[in-house]
């Protein structure tokens, strides 16, 4: 029986241009590491520290991996420039221009599997603090949303693609794969999940935008399968409603 419904965030109940908002994220978050190094170095030490999280063995959380490989060179000065990470998110991250748009009945979806026993958790790449994954929530009108987890760069051991990140969201939610519902928008960082036994729903609410995240799944898939099986379900998000009775009208099981 499902128990679990687990959603991405970016295009599946936000819709915007990614590389439009993170070329103005770059710019912006490098100036204030400016003090301690160039704009061009700043932006190559994140992108290479994002895309090593890849290789976290859940020894350490993704915040300690990423700033360990983002303050090479600099390990005397780590707390500080974790600091400026804070600072930046606390205070500059709001002043980011960003057009957004919502899935249709998006608001309605959710007052539907409210009405449920579900546990539902923001299931957003753990790139970000908390307190990020959680203004980009208020984008979509949903923070409050009584999600049982959402994951972020604290509180997480490994993210997307990888297998063990599905894994350890149900470990944290005491939920087996097999009860759980994958809804995102990503062929790859998302629908992955099916490996693990979860079932899964692909959203097509942002297939006109051009948004890297897709393209970067890729980058981020490392050794992971390439055979991912296909979705369960396809469609808008408010299709999303439709799916979960469906599997509560029959077995769990692929």
């Amino acid at each position: 029986m499902l128990k679990a419904i687990l959603f991405d965030l970016d295009n599946t109940l936000i819709m915007f241009d990614e590389d439009v908002f993170y070329s103005g994220y770059i710019r912006r978050i490098s100036g204030v590491f400016a003090d301690i190094m160039p704009a061009e170095e700043f932006t190559g030490r994140l992108i290479a520290a994002t895309r090593a999280l890849k290789n976290n063995n859940g020894q350490v959380s993704n915040r300690d991996y990423f700033m360990a490989g983002f303050s090479r060179g600099y390990e005397d000065r780590l707390d500080e420039l974790w600091r400026l990470f804070q600072y930046f998110y606390e205070n500059e991250y709001d002043k980011l221009k960003v057009t957004v748009s919502l899935p249709g009945s998006l608001a309605d979806v959710f007052q539907e599997l409210l009405q449920g026993s579900f546990t539902l958790v923001l299931a957003s790449n753990p790139l970000f603090p908390e307190s990020v994954q959680l203004k980009r929530l208020a984008w979509a009108g949903l923070e409050h949303v009584p999600f049982t987890l959402v994951t972020h760069i604290e509180n997480m051991t490994f993210c997307k693609p990888r297998l063990e990140y599905y894994l350890e969201i149900c470990d944290k939610i005491r939920v087996a794969p097999q009860n759980c519902l994958m809804v995102g928008n990503d062929p790859v960082n998302d629908m992955i999940a099916a490996s693990v036994g979860m079932k899964t729903y692909l959203t097509d609410d942002a297939r006109e935008i051009d948004n890297s995240a897709l393209k970067q799944s890729r980058n981020l898939s490392g050794n992971q399968p390439l055979d991912i099986p296909e979705p369960d379900f396809k469609g808008p998000l408010v299709g999303v409603v439709d799916a979960v009775c469906r599997l509560q009208a029959k077995p769990s099981g692929r």
